[in-house]
């Protein structure tokens, strides 16, 4: 089992930044593919980004492309997700996940463990 812990959200003004963290323990993580999603009210958990197991391949979904870069370090069992020039569509929680495919998937289904969420909330 892989628990995953999230934190770094909160409040921040449209245009500013914010990192977020994933902790991850009870395994070592640096087999999975790593993904980060977000939820905002009333809608499901939406994609945001992925990074391979080893770090070398990313993949973003539109709406983040060019603002928010994900990135890991195995050797501290962590993943980020560094997100500039925030808009107040962002505000969301944000949601740490890992599958154990191989392939970078922006498929919720496909990811085995979730962590509980944190608020990112962006003023205009």
């Amino acid at each position: 089992q892989v628990q995953l812990v999230e934190s770094g959200g909160g409040l921040v003004q449209a245009g500013g930044s914010l990192r977020l963290s994933c902790a991850a323990s009870g395994r070592t993580i640096s087999a999975y593919t790593m993904g980060w999603f977000r939820r905002t009210p009333g809608k499901e958990r939406d994609f945001v980004a992925a990074v391979s197991w080893s770090g070398g391949t990313t993949y973003y979904a539109d709406s983040v492309k060019g603002r928010f870069t994900i990135s890991r370090e195995n050797a501290k069992n962590m993943v980020y997700l560094q997100m500039n020039s925030l808009k107040p569509e962002d505000t969301a929680v944000y949601y740490c996940a890992a599958t154990e495919e191989v392939r970078i998937l922006s498929t919720r289904g496909a990811y085995d463990y979730w962590g509980q969420g944190t608020q990112v909330t962006v003023s205009p």
